[in-house]
């Protein structure tokens, strides 16, 4: 990186403030126009840096990502069977051009919801085969999450950050016990820590056991055996309580990846910083 670009980058985000400086606070996240949380992310970020160029889309072909593997090593990125193959993350995928016209990532997130314990017992439903239980045991939708993760790993593995965010909500991301009270004053308490309802330990896979609700963009390099390894970690974050990400939350955290992914690649936005 040339001195003085992170700094650069680091003053002109305090300068852009976060969303509240593009629209009126009451009407920030509802805007039609700006139409789900990515493209305000993308529209927040062409307003803090415009000498950029970013781009949204919502696919990534599964030809792309061997031609990226391609281009670290000619073994990789060989086998292809269908060739109309590609990934759609739930939040699409934000880009920016660097100063050769290539489009990096900047950011790809997705949302996911599993457990409707909370909402089943404050609704009075029972669930479960004979409909006699409080509590439905996990089940695996989410580990679908893998293969997205995975191929936008494998789309990356020449850049030294990874800014996969995944937003989780439901009972089997609890990361606390809660309490909730039935329609007829009985209380249940579902313990986060129970293998029957818990599936974020199955999802940390996906950050190598690194604590969750962080940003872990920026690739971390381990050694072992006297070879050095890069770790492309999912930043995961989880309404641990039980509750719902609001729009806004969400934006914060993306926006804060974004920027991460922003300075990561600093060096190769150089000239177009250089013009502001």
């Amino acid at each position: 990186m040339r001195k003085g670009q992170s700094n650069r980058l680091t003053k002109q985000q305090k300068e852009g403030q976060g969303p509240i400086t593009i629209f009126h606070i009451d009407a920030q996240i509802h805007d039609k126009e700006v139409g789900n949380t990515s493209l305000f992310v993308k529209k927040q970020l062409e307003f803090e840096f415009p000498m950029l160029t970013f781009r949204y889309r919502k696919t990534l072909s599964k030809k792309e990502i061997n031609a990226a593997l391609q281009k670290v090593d000619a073994y990789l990125g060989q086998t292809l069977y269908v060739e109309r193959a590609s990934i759609i993350p739930d939040g699409g995928i934000i880009e920016v051009q660097d100063d050769n016209g290539i489009w990096r990532v900047v950011l790809v997130s997705e949302a996911k919801h599993q457990g409707k314990d909370i909402e089943n017992i404050q609704a009075g439903k029972l669930v479960g085969k004979k409909n006699d239980q409080d509590i439905m045991d996990a089940g695996n939708v989410i580990e679908r999450a893998y293969k997205n993760i995975n191929e936008i790993a494998n789309f990356m593995l020449g850049e030294r950050y990874f800014p996969y965010v995944l937003f989780l909500e439901g009972s089997n991301f609890l990361t606390q016990n809660v309490t909730v009270k039935r329609p007829d004053g009985r209380e249940v308490t579902l313990v986060y820590n129970a293998g029957k309802l818990n599936r974020l330990d199955r999802l940390t896979a996906a950050n190598y056991g690194m604590p969750i609700n962080t940003n872990l963009c920026e690739n971390k390099f381990v050694k072992s055996n006297g070879a050095t390894i890069m770790l492309q970690a999912a930043s995961i974050y989880t309404k641990g309580d039980g509750g719902h990400w609001s729009d806004e939350n969400m934006i914060m955290v993306m926006l804060e990846i974004a920027r991460t992914s922003l300075k990561m690649l600093a060096s190769d936005l150089f000239e177009q910083f250089s013009k502001k």
